[in-house]
């Protein structure tokens, strides 16, 4: 007779299948050409991005000029370069400071319970009721245009999706009979929430955290092309698809190469999510005994 039982993976297991994931491979693969990108912009091309040259206004591809020139004789690619290092910085904020809020409300509302969660989870729902994008341009639109406030706003309106996830594995883990153990030795809360429960929290929300990336950079863009994101002459991918959208036919490279920018980011950051969430997935693996 042959007997089948699950088994959980174990994590230096679950770290080899994800180093050899595809997707992760791939992600990765082009999350570290745009950081390097990002990181040596000023040595991977020799133009000025925010320099005016009206001579050389919309002009095509060329050697010269890989990407071409925009209305004002800029080199695109310089600044199609120069735009990484504000998307992706400004979403890694967005998505750093969400986490935090969304983590600290998410493991109180769990933690306590009662009135205190009640209230939380109100709150929680009141914001997933109204589109973000929405939201932040009303934020916005009080705030002022400007890639702070932008980022500033997308970060306050983000937590909601941690505080979510975040609650549900903190009403998990606050019954685990080690957290009994130390609240009958007299451990204070504040210790148990910051040592051991956010602790545990952090594993199953970084595939929530790497698809967020990508959706921080869309939105940034959206905001962006909307003209409520970094202002001209500041290079960005968004604000470089507004700028374009009014030369399509006769300079469609203006806007392609930014959306292509948009794009390939977005799917690193899917890509990488998607193998965190299959290496990380709490589901057992089979195992034969005979």
């Amino acid at each position: 007779m042959t007997l089948r039982f699950k088994q959980n993976k174990l994590p230096g297991k679950r770290s080899i299948y994800l180093l050899k994931h595809k997707s992760v491979a791939i992600g990765s693969t082009l999350i570290v050409m745009l950081a390097f990108l990002a990181i040596f912009a000023p040595y991977l091309t020799p133009y000025d991005p925010i320099e005016v040259d009206l001579y050389n206004n919309i002009q095509s591809p060329s050697w010269e000029h890989p990407f071409g020139t925009d209305n004002l004789g800029r080199d695109v690619l310089t600044r199609v370069i120069y735009a990484t290092r504000i998307d992706i910085l400004a979403s890694i904020f967005i998505v750093g400071i969400s986490m935090i809020i969304g983590i600290s409300i998410g493991i109180v509302s769990g933690y306590y319970g009662g009135v205190i969660d009640k209230v939380l989870v109100g709150m929680m729902d009141t914001f997933l009721a109204l589109p973000e994008i929405i939201l932040a341009l009303v934020l916005v639109g009080a705030l002022g245009p400007g890639l702070f406030n932008v980022t500033l706003a997308l970060s306050l309106l983000g937590w909601v999706k941690y505080a979510r996830v975040s609650r549900g594995l903190a009403l998990s883990i606050k019954e685990k009979e080690f957290i009994e153990a130390m609240k009958a030795v007299g451990v204070n809360d504040f210790y148990l929430l910051t040592r051991h429960i956010a602790p545990n929290t952090i594993s199953p929300l970084l595939t929530l955290a790497a698809l967020h990336l990508g959706h921080a950079i869309l939105s940034l863009a959206a905001l962006g092309f909307l003209g409520l994101g970094a202002q001209p002459p500041m290079p960005e991918w968004g604000a470089m698809l507004n700028e374009g959208r009014i030369f399509l036919r006769g300079g469609w490279w203006l806007s392609i190469f930014p959306g292509l920018m948009i794009m390939i980011t977005v799917l690193a950051f899917n890509f990488i999510g998607d193998g965190l969430r299959d290496a990380l997935d709490p589901r057992m693996k089979e195992v034969v005994i005979k």
